[in-house]
Formats: structure tokens, sequence, C-alpha cells
């Protein structure tokens, strides 16, 4: 098969290009006072949009990491930029809740889980010897998404209104994304002997369920996702609360907090080439759990506020870097759009326990050490789990 790529590279460039409109989706909170002061909704009415549209991001990738696995990357990059542009037009016409939740939520969200997969299994079979680096970047620029388009969307709220600003992105996003995901093709295949030698160590979806480790890095990815996910997202009434800063110094280091996310994607993808990919998972539970640790028994000012979130952020970044290293190296690279996308799902259900620990938590104290219980536990794991045996490998391949 002649994929027309020449170098490599290319494949990147379609990548990053690709993750920086999709984590764009990140941006959602510079709309929330916008749609409350133009229609009048709720802050909670608002804000359940972007949750939506989390929930079914993370829900479709089960069925994307499928569908790439068998029609290829290209095309299912090319329908998510389709579903994301479209939703986000659609919301521009949106004048009541339901219509937002299904053209933002909906619409735009599985359109973002439809692409998100794609890049990261196509760089990973162009960089074997390299999995943990080229995954940092597709990742890292899904999590740089968010800054880079911060100004764009202020501007054009500020200029256009929010309403005709979902118009612009809508067709900013669809454009590039359907021209990011042309450059997502799959190496030629491989002689014969190395094309049997990667199948016997795949596992397909059902196979990789069979497994015990499937399970402890299920768990593992879930326990690294949450603190990070509930921190960051309360990181501004944090500052406020517990550093007595003032709102704006609180929201300005929340913008600086995004740079150690997408920072930590790349550096932590690139050290786990080096040092192995559970020790470096080691690593980061560890780090997390001193930075909730030290945020809930120290009296926090600005810069230690800064470094505790920066820590939990940087690690929480390469969580999201590493972890579709693992599932490649674990299980196989042939059915990794589709394993992975079974593993993610790890990634929605943290972003639910997150906000119900900190509702019956009786205090940010309280809530950290909750959190710090959960690294911790992850980091123990990482001493338990190993890679599916030999056997299993043989057993998925008979079933």
């Amino acid at each position: 098969m002649k994929t027309g790529i020449k170098n490599r590279w290319l494949v990147v460039f379609g990548a990053v290009l690709l993750q920086v409109c999709l984590g764009a989706i990140y941006s959602w909170s510079l709309f929330n006072q916008p749609l409350i002061d133009k229609f009048g909704w709720t802050k909670d009415q608002v804000v359940l949009t972007y949750s939506i549209a989390i929930f079914v991001f993370a829900f479709s990738t089960i069925f994307s990491g499928r569908l790439q696995d068998k029609i290829g990357p290209r095309k299912v990059a090319t329908i998510g930029g389709i579903l994301y542009g479209s939703g986000m037009i659609l919301a521009s016409f949106a004048t009541n809740l339901p219509m937002l939740y299904f053209s933002y939520g909906v619409l735009a969200g599985a359109g973002v889980g439809f692409a998100y997969v794609c890049p990261l299994s196509t760089c990973v079979k162009w960089f074997p010897e390299k999995k943990g680096f080229i995954t940092g970047i597709a990742v890292g620029a899904f999590g740089a998404g968010s800054l880079i388009f911060k100004s764009i969307i202020e501007f054009f709220i500020s200029n256009s209104g929010v309403s005709a600003t979902f118009m612009y992105l809508g067709i900013i996003y669809m454009a590039l994304v359907v021209i990011g995901a042309q450059f997502l093709v799959l190496p030629e295949k491989k002689n014969k002997a190395a094309k049997s030698s990667e199948e016997s160590h795949s596992f397909t979806v059902s196979g990789m369920m069979k497994t015990k480790s499937f399970y402890i890095v299920w768990i593992m990815y879930m326990f690294g996702c949450m603190p990070g996910l509930l921190v960051i997202g309360l990181a501004k009434d944090i500052g406020i609360e517990l550093a007595n800063l003032s709102p704006v110094t609180a929201a300005n280091a929340v913008g600086l907090i995004a740079l150690f996310n997408a920072g930590g994607r790349l550096a932590w993808g690139t050290i786990s080439d080096k040092l192995g990919r559970i020790r470096v998972v080691t690593m980061m539970f560890a780090l997390t759990a001193v930075s909730l640790i030290a945020m809930s028994t120290l009296t926090l000012n600005f810069t230690l506020f800064f470094i505790c979130l920066a820590g939990i952020a940087f690690s929480y970044g390469g969580f999201l870097a590493v972890f579709p290293t693992i599932t490649g190296e674990f299980f196989g690279s042939k059915n990794l759009g589709a394993n992975y996308g079974v593993i993610y799902q790890a990634y929605g259900i943290a972003a639910l326990i997150g906000p119900i620990i900190k509702g019956n938590a009786s205090s940010f104290n309280q809530t950290f050490l909750i959190a710090a219980g959960f690294a911790i536990v992850g980091m123990v794991l990482t001493f338990i789990v190993k890679a599916p045996k030999q056997e299993m490998v043989n057993l998925n391949k008979v079933a």
C-alpha cells in the first residue's frame, strides 16, 4: 500500500494541527459569562454544556478507536472534524439549552472523540523507536489548544458576540482538522515475518479485557487523571480561598498552569523512552501525592500554591502522554486505537469522580487528602502491574 507520505514528520504536522484545534474544547469557560449575559441562563445550566461535551468526547473514543483500526485514521479523523465543526456552527444558532447541549455537547463532543485517538495511534506506528516522545507531542498539542485559541476566542466574542464566535470557530476547526486528517496515513506494511510477530503480540479488545493487566492499567489511569481534573478545575477557587489571592492573581496563576499541563505531556513522554513507562508513572504518582498533601497541610501563599498546582498539572499531562504508549506496549499496536478507546474511559470516569469527592468532603483540605490517597494507591499499583504473559497472548489469538 502506498501512503504518499515520504517524510514521517508530515504525519506529525497533521497530528499537531488537528490536536491543537481539538484541544480548544477546553476553552469553554470563556463562553460561560457571555452566554449567561445574552440568554439569562444560570451558570450551572451553561457549565453543563461542557460536562456533556467531555463525557461524549470520552465515550465516543470507544467507537472511533475501533473504526479507525478498520477503515483507517484519515477517514475517521475527517469525520471527527466535520462533526466538531458542524456542532460549533449549529451552536451559533442555539437559542435554548437543549439545542446548545445537542450542538456543542453531543455533536462537537463526538467530533473531538472521533478525531482524538487517530493521531496517537498513527504517530506511534511511524515512530516505534520513540513512542513516548511522539505521543507527548500529539497530546501536548491537544493540551496547548486552549492556550493558542484563548486570545482568538476572546477577540471574536468582544467584537462579534458569542453566537457568531461559535460560527467562526466552527469553520476554522472544521477546515484545520480536516486538513490535518489528510496527513494521518499509516506506514507501508511490514514484511510478513514482522507483521506476523506484531499480530502474535496484539490483543483484541475482548482479549485485552480478559487479562488482569487491563484492569490494573485502567484503575491506574483513572487514579492518575482524577486529582489533576479535580484540582485544576478548582484552581482559581483554591487560590482565592486557601492562598488568599485576588481573583485576578488566581486566574493568572491558573493560566500558567496550562503551560505545565502541556509541557508535562512532552517531558514525561520523552523521559519514559529513557527510564521506562511504569517507572515514570510511579514518579508522577509520587509527585501528585506530595503536591496534594502539601496543599492540604501547609499554609499556602502564592509561591507554594503555584508550585503545588504546577506539580499536579505537570504530572496530569504526563499521565495522558504515557498511558497510550503503555496500552500499545502491553496489548500491541495492531488494535491500539480500539484498545486505547476502552482504556480512555478511565479519564471520563475520573472526571465524574472528582466532583463527587468535592461534594462529599467537608473542606478543600479533606478533598486534597482523599485525592492524595488515590494517587498513593495508584503508585502502589505500579509495583504490581505487569505486561500480559505470552500464554495470554496465545489464548487471545485462539479466541
